[in-house]
């Protein structure tokens, strides 16, 4: 399971320059656009960024992320925008433009329609709800309805961007409170998104103004978002992006709210807060890939310490339009990662396990592929013929995790 992706970046390079191609073969008179009350064409759209799609390929997209975009996330975001124009961005990826989004459905269902010929691939693609107007979810819902975007193969998830600043900002909502208003309509989960390594320079606590006193401007801290998002959310799984970038703090928010993390890269640079996420088993969802063109060079990624330390890793791809080239963009996460940290055929199935663990999956799809007893705890919960994860894997990651917490008990006893 790919459990950690972008639904707007969920397809790769090549496959988006094909359907680029396509849609300008057959759809070229089509109006795509309405500017200041005129109506564009795809013909001249493209007439106006002085673009050809029959000229384009691969590297004149640029939309991969490389060298340039190391350390500098805003760069990164620019790769969005295909060719570095936003108008191709708001056609193709968006889900509210002139034609409803169609192209970014069809786009999606195409990448479905590979993973149903896997069979045995699912993912897990988030779509944003911003939470600057109460409409977002009708008209999410509605696009999603309009062009059965559905899949078995695909588990959607909310992700929300960390952008009130930009809001407030612009007057689109009055407070902090406004927008978690906007925000919480039934949905299965949800992920907090935006570049980590921006500071806020507040520090979250009790005097900390309540959401609806919130009505400055400035951004307020990760630890505010996430605990707000957390809060009451017993009937979601809150997965938020942690630990990229940014303070440890970070992480011990997410510690204490979420049900797992994206990331999680910093937990190197904290022995501690590692031994807590070890001790309550929350998953982690790496994406090396990702991180080499971001923020970690991929030889000094720690994936592998974490898994032979008995943290609830998987790999996940993130968004291959930036960073894979293949039309199997988890597997080819899985074997560059089976390469470069040598992993045995019993740790790639054991990552394997936990993406699926870790995942939406119903409990019917999970009994399916890990068998009926993947609940119970240790080398009882784990079928042999359906994981391949050897029994003594699981008993050793089972008797380390029982001894380390009954050291913890222990403890207690003694002070």
């Amino acid at each position: 399971v790919d459990t950690h992706i972008h639904a707007a970046a969920c397809m790769n390079q090549k496959h988006l320059l094909r359907f680029i191609k396509k849609s300008y073969q057959v759809d070229a008179d089509r109006v795509v656009q309405n500017v200041k009350g005129k109506d564009v064409t795809m013909k001249e759209l493209f007439a106006n960024l002085n673009l050809h799609p029959y000229d384009l390929t691969v590297d004149s997209l640029d939309v991969h992320a490389g060298r340039q975009t190391f350390q500098r996330f805003d760069k990164f975001n620019a790769k969005y925008n295909p060719v570095g124009a936003s108008e191709l961005r708001d056609l193709y990826m968006k889900t509210e433009n002139h034609i409803d989004g169609e192209y970014f459905a069809r786009i999606i269902k195409e990448v479905a329609s590979d993973l149903e010929d896997a069979r045995y691939q699912y993912a897990e693609p988030r779509l944003s709800i911003y939470g600057c107007n109460p409409n977002e979810w009708t008209k999410l819902s509605g696009w999603f309805n309009k062009h059965r975007v559905f899949s078995p193969q695909l588990k959607w998830m909310i992700q929300v961007p960390r952008i009130y600043d930009v809001f407030r900002g612009r007057n689109f909502v009055p407070h902090f409170g406004k927008m978690l208003e906007n925000i919480f309509l039934p949905v299965t989960g949800f992920d907090s998104v935006d570049d980590e390594s921006k500071h806020s320079g507040h520090m979250f606590c009790t005097k900390s103004p309540k959401p609806e006193e919130w009505d400055i401007v400035k951004n307020p801290s990760y630890t505010y978002y996430i605990y707000y998002m957390a809060r009451g959310m017993n009937t979601f799984q809150f997965r938020p992006h942690c630990g990229e970038a940014g303070a440890v703090t970070h992480l011990l928010a997410s510690f204490m709210t979420a049900d797992n993390i994206s990331h999680g890269l910093n937990l190197k640079k904290s022995p501690v807060l590692q031994y807590l996420y070890f001790l309550a088993q929350i998953p982690i969802a790496m994406s090396p890939l990702s991180n080499n063109s971001l923020f970690l060079e991929y030889a000094k990624n720690p994936l592998l310490e974490f898994l032979k330390k008995g943290l609830i890793v998987s790999l996940s791809t993130d968004d291959p339009m930036q960073f894979h080239y293949t039309r199997e963009p988890l597997m080819e996460e899985y074997a560059i990662a089976a390469q470069v940290f040598k992993l045995s055929t019993c740790d790639m199935c054991e990552i394997s396990r936990n993406s699926v663990l870790q995942s939406s999956l119903s409990a019917e799809e999970k009994t399916h592929f890990l068998g009926p007893d993947y609940l119970k705890e240790g080398p009882e919960g784990n079928d042999i013929r359906k994981t391949n994860v050897a029994q003594i894997r699981m008993a050793y990651r089972y008797e380390t995790l029982c001894y380390e917490l009954n050291l913890i008990k222990e403890g207690l006893k003694t002070d």
